[in-house]
């Protein structure tokens, strides 16, 4: 029984043109083997399993190539790719930075660089997961780097590449490497399913692709463990069962439940997936990529968008004609608050199912916000809406009493106001205007009973009694309320006389009290280091250190007297502060200062310091 090879060995690519999914790579390595423009060091990056080593391997084996073809691919029957292909050739070396990066294993490599190639003409040294190399072998490796031999060629390979220092980067030419497009992998899928005659379904291999995530070697992997499950037939509803993954269906039916806002059914259908162990985030997160998915089918010029089969993009195509793409918004913008509060949740499961209740309510929203209104104000459902009212309401047009044409005067007779809004613009016209307006009333006819005639006396006589302040009062009036507002002292008329160990206590008690509400400890000392001192019967003197003391004192102030005033019984109490800074007395520091210092207490030591002629060195 042979022995079996998983496919992403079988199938590895051996030449430029079967690598999948990198062309934009492939093409500008041929090119540069055909115009001889080789670099001295190549750095190719991108995810895992995206054929970054199978590139460098193929590489190294066509520019050693002896019988280079027309199209920049190699012979594989040449000596050189013989013996690369049967892995003992002597000018292509490999090295696994990830157990080998200390600077002993760069040095060793550096010494190899030294001998020149065999039977070839480049002599090519491979570096896969190269970041993994430590701080001191990158640099013992710069050097060799920037100015190699002209036969030795670099290839270093990585998944992480801003984890390598800059001054590599700087050396190399580098690559990146994109993730597989879900078509590619499902079509090369499809080829190894054909060469193996193995029973594929064309949306099982796409769920297979979308699985990997653009790495092709997880595709592969997947695509065997499939095929031992199934029996050789890699069925849609294989792959969903094996790969755990949550059926389209699913999400299909609870689009249908929310569009038809039938809640009870789509807390069920979550209940089943939950049943079946798939994780709510989980489920949150299909959805919102479903909802995604219908919001870019509503348009034709996004279709190619879809990464699906043909079959799920014509389901999805047909369900996004029935949704809004108001629907479609909302329901997103739920889907992920949903998810974004999800881990925080200690409730996990009623933050889903609180999402789906309000996406399956989105479209009664719709259809109240969509509501037109009758004239009458009514609903066409019954309902009685109040129909905004953006006009001004006219002011009252008199119809009845006459108008002098300076309009400073209106006569003693009573005067009938309406509020037709046929006249209300008369207001704003000049005398013969309105002079026109009131003669045409005279021969309308009878106003309707329901407008509402008000009767209005004199208006000299009505406003002749009304005192208006002048300016100056009135902003004197309005700045002694504010000012009334703004006072923080309470008010009173007692003047209960107290004694001076009664103040002490109270101000102990109110320290206290400040010390209980977490006030600073700044304000708290202040209480508690000194003793008010008494300058009168009823005025008092507490003496602070600094300024901000004096500050802080200051904004307590009008609750302290509060509390004393009341507590007391005496509203002529007064607390004031002040300032007593004192000098701080500095230290002799340097020889001068200790010899002044001690000059000064004893006059002998300058005597002595002339006679001898001594230095404070």
């Amino acid at each position: 029984m042979d022995n079996f090879i998983v496919s992403a060995r079988k199938y590895r690519p051996a030449t430029f043109d079967t690598v999948v999914g990198q062309q934009h790579i492939t093409n500008t390595l041929k090119n540069a083997i055909k115009s001889n423009q080789l670099a001295q060091a190549f750095l190719f990056c991108g995810p895992r399993g995206v054929g970054k080593t199978t590139c460098a391997r193929i590489l190294a084996k066509t520019i050693n190539c002896t019988n280079l073809q027309p199209n920049g691919e190699a012979c594989s029957e040449c000596d050189s790719c013989r013996a690369f292909q049967n892995g003992n050739s002597f000018n292509i070396h490999e090295l696994d930075a990830a157990s080998n990066n200390s600077v002993d294993d760069i040095r060793s490599l550096i010494d190899q660089v030294r001998i020149p190639p065999q039977a070839a003409r480049y002599k090519v040294y491979i570096i896969d997961e190269v970041h993994m190399l430590s701080q001191a072998a990158f640099n013992a490796f710069l050097k060799t780097l920037e100015e190699p031999p002209n036969y030795a060629i670099f290839i270093l390979a990585t998944t992480e590449k801003h984890k390598i220092l800059p001054t590599i980067l700087s050396r190399c030419q580098i690559f990146d490497f994109n993730r597989i497009r879900v078509e590619d992998m499902a079509a090369h899928l499809a080829g190894i399913a054909k060469k193996e005659n193995i029973g594929y379904e064309n949306d099982g291999l796409h769920i297979i692709a979308q699985k990997a995530d653009g790495g092709l070697r997880d595709a592969l992997s997947m695509f065997d463990q499939i095929v031992s499950f199934s029996g050789a037939n890699v069925t849609y509803r294989a792959v969903i069962d094996n790969l755990n993954i949550l059926d389209y269906d699913y999400y299909f039916n609870i689009t249908d439940t929310l569009l038809q806002e039938n809640s009870a059914q789509t807390l069920l259908l979550f209940d089943e997936i939950l049943s079946k162990g798939f994780d709510g985030a989980h489920f949150i997160s299909g959805l919102s990529e479903h909802l995604r998915n219908l919001l870019v089918g509503k348009d034709a010029s996004t279709i190619k968008l879809l990464e699906v089969s043909e079959t799920i993009k014509t389901r999805y195509l047909q369900q996004s004609q029935t949704a809004s793409v108001s629907f479609l918004l909302s329901a997103l913008n739920i889907a992920n608050q949903c998810d974004i509060s999800y881990k925080l949740s200690k409730n996990q499961r009623l933050q889903v199912e609180l999402a789906l209740l309000k996406m399956s309510n989105l479209q009664s929203v719709f259809n109240m916000a969509n509501m037109p209104v009758a004239e009458n104000g009514a609903a066409p459902n019954g309902e009685v809406k109040k129909k905004p009212d953006t006009s001004v309401n006219p002011p009252p047009v008199p119809t009845a009493a006459p108008v002098n044409d300076d309009l400073d005067v209106v006569r003693d007779a009573p005067v009938s106001y309406t509020t037709d809004a046929k006249n209300a613009s008369a207001l704003t016209q000049p005398s013969a205007v309105i002079a026109n307006a009131v003669a045409d009333t005279k021969h309308a006819p009878e106003p309707p009973a329901e407008k509402t005639k008000v009767f209005i006396p004199n208006l000299h006589a009505a406003t002749s009694s009304i005192k208006i302040p002048k300016f100056n009062e009135l902003g004197k009036i309005v700045e002694e309320e504010k000012a009334a507002e703004e006072d923080p002292y309470l008010k009173g008329e007692d003047k209960e006389p107290f004694t001076s160990d009664q103040f002490l206590q109270t101000w102990s008690n109110y320290a206290a009290k400040i010390k209980a509400e977490g006030k600073a400890m700044s304000l708290v000392t202040i209480f508690t280091a000194n003793a008010p001192r008494a300058l009168s019967a009823e005025n008092y003197e507490i003496v602070v250190s600094n300024k901000v003391q004096e500050a802080s004192f200051r904004e307590e102030r009008p609750y302290l007297l509060n509390y004393l005033r009341t507590t007391l019984k005496n509203f002529n109490i007064e607390v004031n502060a002040r300032v007593e800074e004192t000098t701080a007395v500095r230290k002799p520091y340097t020889s001068s200062e200790k010899f002044q210092y001690l000059a000064s207490k004893n006059p002998q030591l300058i005597e002595l310091k002339n006679k001898f002629n001594l230095d404070f060195d």
